[in-house]
This record gives structure tokens, sequence and C-alpha cells, in this order.
């Protein structure tokens, strides 16, 4: 039987792309990850991530990384909530894998739900796998099962390839999350040298750019 686990890396960050990750293994030798010592990515250090995902791809049966940009995020954001993007994302990922049983990390106050719309979701391009899979979604998976730690791994891996790309190219902005004094320092400081507009490493959409565009606005006024 293949099992699957999916996570995702960069959900809630202003600047950059979200990671949607998974991986297949053989339940057989779904142990394999306990012994290579998968955990909650953030809790570990971003070398031992490294080597882990790498590990993880050589022993996995499959893995898949969907790559979401900031200006899609946005574009989908028009027309539905970031829970319903996190249900379409999962489904791209579960439509390349097609396990037997996938566990899910679930990106909804409501577990049960997550899993409801997951299925029906993934009913739309694949019906007939869609009533047999067996879908699993608990809040803090990554903590509880092993596969999911390892879909989190690889996603939070090659998130953090894309940001190093990123400021090679934009300057060092931190860690692109809102809470971040560095990341607001930067989208100030680009705010006021390019008269309120952003690069397309930012979203756009998110409350942190609204409340940036009227912090300058009041700048302006002084």
């Amino acid at each position: 039987m293949m099992i699957a686990g999916i996570d995702e890396a960069g959900k809630g960050p202003v600047i950059g792309p979200m990671c949607v990750g998974g991986i297949k293994i053989e339940e057989s030798r779904a142990h394999i990850l306990k012994v290579l010592g998968v955990a909650d990515s953030k809790k570990l250090t971003p070398k031992k991530r490294e080597h882990l995902a790498a590990q993880i791809k050589k022993y996995a049966d499959d893995f898949f990384i969907l790559e979401v940009s900031p200006s899609q995020i946005d574009e989908l954001r028009k027309i539905m909530s970031m829970n319903e993007i996190m249900v379409v994302c999962f489904s791209k990922v579960l439509e390349y894998l097609k396990p037997d049983v996938v566990f899910a990390d679930a990106a909804d106050v409501k577990a049960e739900r997550f899993a409801y719309n997951l299925r029906r979701q993934y009913a739309k391009t694949n019906p007939a796998h869609a009533e047999e899979i067996e879908i699993i979604c608990e809040h803090q998976a990554d903590m509880i099962y092993p596969v999911v730690s390892a879909a989190s791994i690889i996603a939070k891996v090659r998130r953090d390839e894309l940001i190093k790309e990123l400021k090679q190219e934009w300057g060092d902005f931190g860690s692109g999350y809102p809470s971040d004094p560095k990341t607001k320092e930067f989208l100030l400081k680009w705010g006021k040298e390019h008269s309120g507009e952003f690069p397309s490493i930012v979203r756009q959409s998110w409350q942190t750019l609204v409340n940036i565009r009227e912090e300058l606005k009041k700048n302006e006024l002084k």
C-alpha cells in the first residue's frame, strides 16, 4: 500500500513563493523515515533539513513540490480564501502522487472540513480514485506522521532555496514574514523609493502591504 504525506512551507509570508511538498512511500518501508530522523521541519536547523531532504528523496518512491508564486496567490485570492487555495494546491500534489492513503496537515480550523474539501477538489480530476482514497487530515500532522514531516522538510528546503535566489536578486529582505522587522523595513524602503509600487516577489493582496501603503501616505502628509 502506498502512503503519502503533504505539507506546505510559506503560507504566511508577504514575500516569496509558497511550496507544497508531497512524498509517497510504500507503507512497509515508511519506518525508514523514522530511522532517518525526520521531525517537524521548523525544529530542525537548515543544514539538517538539507541533509534530510536529500535522504528523503532517495528513499521515497516518489515526491513532488508545487511552487506557487506571489502573483498566483494574489490572483487566486480574488476568487477564493487562503484555505481554499490550500485545498487546490494540496489536490494538485495528490493528482501527481495518487497514493492509497494520504496524510495531510490541515490548513483549516476544522480538520474534517479540510479533508472533505480536499476529496471534493480531487474528485474533479480523479473521480474514481477520489472515492477509494483514504484522506487523513489533522492539525500538526507534521509532528504526528513521519510521512508528513518528510513532506514538510522537502517543501521548506525548496522554499529556502528560492528565497536565497530572490535575495541575490533583490537584496536582503529578512525571512519574508510580516512579523520580521527586517522584512517590514525592506518593504517600507522599497515603497518609499518606488512610489508605493512593489516588485513581483511581494504578495500584493496581503494586509501587511495595505498597512505599509497607509504608513507611506501618512509620512507623505507630514
